[in-house]
């Protein structure tokens, strides 16, 4: 597994990552500049082939929330993707299994993010806890973006690092976040 700041990714690995994004979501514009916002402090991660090929990729997007009353470190997974040809391997579990330990060890207080319902399995197969009934409410105060909006089929995912946020667990189930990541990052 190889990690950078989102801009600090070297050009021919942001390639393969743009192109595997694409497969992914062909009908997201992908350029070469930042995916993210910058404020979220994005950094990629990429499970490279001693050859050089990307064959799965992700992003960790960080910010501080407020919730319950408390400030939150949080961080949580945008953007994961594997080569289609190289699904079935493990390797998407892999890097989405290291992410949250990095995230573990980066001193985040939780991690949160939403992933379509049915790859909750994988995700829970990597160590991320399903929090059932728990909405995250992305893009902006003036503009929310919840993750129960129409046509959505979401369900939301968390770690608890700190000592703090695993003794207040029970203040993420069955509630609304207000994540505001922006408008650029809706939801992550």
């Amino acid at each position: 597994m190889m990690t950078f700041p989102e801009a600090d990714v070297p050009v021919e690995l942001r390639g393969q990552m743009l192109a595997l994004q694409d497969q992914a979501w062909p009908a997201v514009e992908t350029t070469g500049g930042p995916w993210h916002d910058p404020a979220l402090a994005p950094v990629s991660a990429l499970l490279v082939r001693d050859d050089g090929k990307v064959l799965a990729a992700l992003d960790v997007l960080s910010k501080e929330v407020e919730h319950a009353g408390e400030r939150w470190s949080a961080s949580g997974l945008a953007a994961v993707v594997t080569d289609q040809v190289e699904r079935g391997h493990g390797y998407g579990g892999r890097l989405v299994a290291e992410a949250r330990r990095s995230i573990a060890a980066s001193g985040a207080d939780i991690g949160l993010f939403t992933c379509d319902a049915p790859l909750l399995g994988f995700y829970e197969r990597a160590g991320w806890e399903h929090l059932p009934g728990t909405v995250l409410i992305g893009g902006t105060p003036d503009d929310p973006f919840p993750s129960d909006g129409d046509g959505f089929d979401k369900a939301t995912l968390g770690g608890f690092f700190s000592g703090r946020a695993q003794a207040r667990r029970e203040a993420f189930l069955g509630v609304r976040i207000e994540l505001y990541p922006g408008s650029i990052d809706r939801l992550w």
